[in-house]
């Protein structure tokens, strides 16, 4: 488990976007694990493990922050999720690509950073996310040919 660490710390911050969230995100992900160990069946992958678990309390923290919101926007007018404070000029074409990845919906971006990031497999990558590799597949490809949009479109001065 503790070798898993910092890929996992890596997906934590694909998810989140913000490293003290992600570390917490890993710390709550670890602890969880560890008081479910009896769950874990030896000679299945730990990886895909402890992924589907930092997944499942990701998604569970947004549907908590999303009812907190709901309560909370009586009082005060606030975004649903912070967009990115990245400068649209002259930014290098490393932070056009983080910027183009930011900009494909969640589950896009998951099957995109659990196969091309994470170097999972297709099928592990559908274990953690829960569905049949065909639709991974198909979201690594979706995922794909936006980015690719995307970076043409930005740079050729059209986008947002």
């Amino acid at each position: 488990m503790l070798s898993l660490l910092p890929q996992l710390r890596g997906f934590a911050r694909f998810l989140t976007g913000q490293p003290a969230a992600a570390d917490d995100l890993v710390q709550e992900t670890v602890l969880r694990a560890l008081a479910a160990l009896d769950q874990f069946t030896p000679g299945t992958s730990m990886k895909a493990w402890l992924y589907t678990i930092a997944r499942n309390l990701f998604y569970e923290q947004v549907r908590h922050r999303r009812r907190e919101h709901d309560v909370m926007s009586d009082y005060a007018l606030r975004p649903d999720r912070p967009e990115s404070t990245m400068a649209e000029g002259g930014a290098d074409t490393l932070r056009d690509l983080d910027g183009a990845i930011w900009r494909l919906s969640p589950r896009l971006r998951e099957a995109l950073v659990l196969v091309g990031v994470q170097e999972m497999t297709y099928v592990e990558a559908a274990a953690v996310c829960g569905v049949t590799v065909g639709t991974i597949k198909a979201r690594v490809s979706r995922a794909r040919l936006q980015i690719m949009q995307y970076m043409r479109t930005d740079g050729a001065g059209g986008g947002t």
